[in-house]
C-alpha cells in the first residue's frame, strides 16, 4: 500500500511483463508489526521497550517517514530518467486528466498531425486492458502499455522499465498518457520535460480550486471539448480565473480534439517546448 496517495501496489499483468512495479520495497509490507527478537514479548517484566513506541503519534511519524522515502526515491529515479531523455534529445511530455477528458483522442489526433513531421512515441498507463495502446497503435505511434492494477497514478520506476522497453527514437517526441485521476499523477514526478493537464468543458470550471495541485504542477493547461460549449453551461471566463488563481504562469489553450479547434496552438507550444526542452525543476 502506497503511504502517499493509499493506493495499492498491485499490478497487472502487462506491467508485469515489462517488470514494471508499482512502488518498490513497500509494497505489501505492514509496517505497525511488532518487531520480533527471538523471544516471547509476553513475558512479566514490568517494563515498556523504548524502541517500540505507540500511539496515534507514533502512526504518524512512521506514516511521513514512509512518504518521504517513497517520494525521495522517486525523485531520484525521476532524475535517472531525466538524464536519459536529455541524453537522447527526447521531449516527454507528461498528459493527466480526470477520466474521460479526452487524452487519448487528443492523442490520436495529435500522433496523425505530427506523425509526418516528428517521429512520435507513447507509453500508455490504465488500471486494465490495453484498448487505449490499440488506439494509439492505429494512429500510428510505437507504444506501450503499463497497468496498474489498483495503483493510481505512474511512478519513475515504470516510467523508466517502460522506456527501455519502448527505446523512443533520438530526438523524437515522447508522451506519457498517465491514469485518469486529478490527484496523485501531480505528486510523482516522472522525469518529463513538460507537464500538460487536459480538463474538459463537461467536467465544470470549478475543478483547478477542487484539484489545485494538479492544476499548480502544469505547464500548460488545455481545455478540451469546446465544441460542447453551446450545450453546456461551462463558463470559460470563470474556469481561466480558477486556474489563475492557483497557476498564474500557466498557458491555457481551448481546444477540440475531434473538431480541430485550438490545435494549431496545441502543436506551436509542443513545437516551442521542445526546441529548449528546459528540464524540470
Amino acid at each position: 500500500m502506497c503511504a502517499t496517495c493509499g493506493c495499492s501496489g498491485t499490478i497487472g499483468a502487462e506491467s508485469a511483463a515489462l517488470g514494471v512495479h508499482g512502488h518498490g520495497p513497500s509494497d505489501d509490507h505492514d509496517h505497525d508489526h511488532a518487531h520480533e527478537h527471538g523471544h516471547d514479548h509476553s513475558h512479566g517484566h514490568g517494563h515498556e521497550h523504548p524502541h517500540a513506541p505507540s500511539g496515534p503519534d507514533s502512526t504518524a511519524a512512521r506514516t511521513v517517514q514512509l512518504e518521504q522515502e517513497i517520494l525521495g526515491k522517486n525523485r531520484l529515479l525521476a532524475e535517472r530518467n531525466r538524464g536519459w531523455l536529455e541524453g537522447r534529445e527526447i521531449f516527454a511530455v507528461n498528459l493527466m486528466s480526470s477520466p474521460g477528458s479526452g487524452k487519448t483522442t487528443l492523442l490520436e489526433r495529435t500522433i496523425r498531425d505530427l506523425g509526418k513531421e516528428v517521429v512520435v512515441s507513447v507509453i500508455e498507463g490504465d488500471q486494465e486492458t490495453r484498448l487505449d495502446a490499440e488506439r494509439i497503435r492505429g494512429a500510428g505511434a510505437r507504444v506501450v502499455q503499463i497497468n496498474t492494477g489498483t495503483g493510481c497514478h505512474l511512478d519513475a520506476q515504470m516510467l523508466g522499465r517502460a522506456l527501455h522497453e519502448l527505446g523512443p527514437a533520438m530526438g523524437s517526441l515522447l508522451f506519457v498518457e498517465n491514469v485518469g485521476n486529478l490527484v496523485c499523477p501531480a505528486l510523482f514526478d516522472l522525469g518529463e520535460g513538460a507537464r500538460v493537464v487536459i480538463a474538459s468543458t463537461t467536467e465544470g470550471e470549478d475543478k483547478p480550486l477542487k484539484y489545485p495541485h494538479m492544476f499548480r504542477a502544469a505547464d500548460l493547461i488545455l481545455l478540451n471539448k469546446v465544441d460542447l460549449l453551446p450545450y453546456l453551461t461551462f463558463d470559460v471566463g470563470r474556469f481561466t480565473a480558477h486556474v489563475r488563481l492557483v497557476n498564474p504562469t500557466a498557458k491555457v489553450l481551448e481546444v477540440s480534439a475531434t473538431r480541430g479547434d485550438g490545435l494549431p496552438g496545441w502543436y506551436r507550444w509542443l513545437a516551442s517546448r521542445e526546441a529548449s526542452a528546459p528540464p524540470r525543476v
